[in-house]
């Protein structure tokens, strides 16, 4: 009887630890996301979209990875240009990005996923999609609109996209520096490896120049000249060496007669800029290349020295996730037009955004490994007391078996985005295209005082694009 009534005793406790597991899937706890999406970026890579949003792992709405689903789904889903598919799984998780914001149902559902990852990992908790994830979002959105020619849907879209980061700035501007000096009390700093290459020169992980990039160019198209500038001149500040993004400014001031912008414009950017001269007759055609796939977190492994109840000091192994330290090289696109040749230019690295953002969640990722590590070695030794050594084993091996790092992100999303913008005057136009050793022609249409834009994807060897006439 004795016996029976400590595996009783041991059953009662796994079912309260698991039941505290109802936002996640069983699988998530024992199974990292990036495991989970090898198949699904495998599939992508090879250009097989629609075989890849079928290896994605369903989930239901209460699930605490649902929205990240939705993302990657929605993000294939463009790819294989399922329009309407991909705008409502978008729509889905922007209504949960701003359930999310509700600071009282954030506090107590918080409350009820923080015990499942006290007492499994943090991929038990609601996944919370960070800025730059956000802004992506809302910048495919917009994509989908203009692809079914509906400019004030997309206008609508990048709006949000701006107030994204117009709150991420407001929100990081004082935690960034405390995160930093949080790193260093836990003694991150030496153990943790560096992602500063794949960081980049990025200040911050979710100052996206590509989507005021993008929103610019609407802005243009929809005759709101002086908000298109705005938003050139924020990307510019972002991503200060892109030939592009000084040409724009450049041709808006003089567009504008802003006259105290000109005189600090002509200081600052290259003559070859500053001399060249748009005629009022032409029309652009604007290339957006989304290079490659972003990379995937991965786990590792530290040791990290821990206080126990008895004041003891004991070092436990913790899984952490990371970046590799590298970034891919990319090749510009190339372009050949009348015996002259033109290059894209990178605006956004969203890897890098990917890292930074990562490296600054890492104090408060580190600090509830911490808790947690102290609240498995209590379960740990409870079970002990009441089973023995079948209990002690028992919790051991599940202790280990739950230490997993959190994996989640937008895994599907691409690595780098370059822009290409040429003055055409108005008439059809044959363009000599040359994209990872790959050429191809592309036939433009050009209206004169609009933009044509051509949002084309190199996955691999798969090269594909669509033409929207703004």
């Amino acid at each position: 009887m004795q016996r029976i009534s400590k595996k009783t005793s041991l059953l009662l406790i796994v079912i309260t630890l698991l039941s505290g597991c109802s936002a996640t899937s069983f699988s998530d706890l024992f199974s990292s996301y990036n495991q989970q999406m090898l198949a699904v970026k495998q599939a992508q890579q090879q250009g097989n979209f629609q075989q890849a949003i079928n290896l994605i792992p369903a989930r239901n709405s209460h699930d605490g990875t649902y929205s990240l689903t939705l993302l990657e789904k929605a993000r294939l889903e463009y790819l294989a240009n399922n329009t309407k598919q991909s705008q409502q799984d978008l729509t889905t998780a922007y209504r949960l990005v701003q359930q999310a914001q509700q600071a009282a149902k954030i506090e107590l559902s918080r409350g009820i996923e923080n015990v499942a990852a006290v007492m499994s990992n943090d991929n038990a908790t609601r996944y919370d999609i960070p800025f730059y994830e956000q802004s992506m979002l809302h910048s495919y959105q917009a994509l989908n609109y203009l692809t079914q020619h509906d400019l004030s849907g997309a206008l609508v879209e990048v709006r949000r996209a701006n107030l994204v980061q117009e709150r991420a700035l407001t929100s990081n501007a004082k935690s960034i520096y405390r995160y930093q000096e949080k790193m260093a009390e836990q003694g991150l700093s030496k153990k943790y490896p560096s992602m500063d290459t794949a960081i980049g020169k990025v200040k911050n992980g979710f100052q996206n120049a590509y989507t005021f990039y993008l929103s610019a160019v609407l802005y243009e198209a929809a005759g709101q000249a002086n908000d298109a500038y705005i938003d050139y001149k924020k990307a510019l500040e972002i991503y200060p060496e892109n030939s592009y993004l000084q040409q724009d400014v450049w041709r808006l001031a003089v567009q504008l007669h802003m006259t105290n912008d000109i005189s600090q414009l002509e200081q600052r950017l290259p003559q070859t800029i500053t001399d060249n001269k748009s005629s009022s007759n032409e029309g652009q055609v604007v290339i957006i290349v989304e290079n490659g796939i972003v990379a995937a977190k991965q786990a590792i492994s530290l040791n990290l020295p821990i206080f126990t109840s008895h004041n003891d000091v004991r070092f436990y192994s913790v899984a952490l996730p990371s970046y590799q330290n590298n970034l891919t090289s990319y090749s510009p696109l190339q372009l050949s037009y009348q015996g002259k040749n033109y290059q894209s230019e990178e605006i956004v690295r969203l890897q890098s955004l990917a890292a930074k953002q990562l490296k600054d969640q890492m104090p408060a990722i580190v600090a509830r490994q911490i808790a947690r590590l102290v609240a498995k070695e209590e379960m740990r030794q409870q079970m002990a007391r009441k089973g023995g050594d079948v209990g002690n084993i028992f919790a051991s091996i599940y202790n280990i078996a739950t230490e997993k790092a959190d994996t989640r992100s937008w895994s599907t999303l691409p690595d780098s985005i370059h822009i290409l913008r040429l003055n055409l005057a108005p008439g059809d136009h044959l363009l000599n295209l040359n994209i990872n050793g790959t050429n191809q022609q592309l036939n433009v249409s050009i209206q004169q005082n609009r933009q044509t834009l051509v949002k084309l994807s190199a996955i691999g060897t798969h090269t594909d694009y669509n033409i929207l006439n703004l």
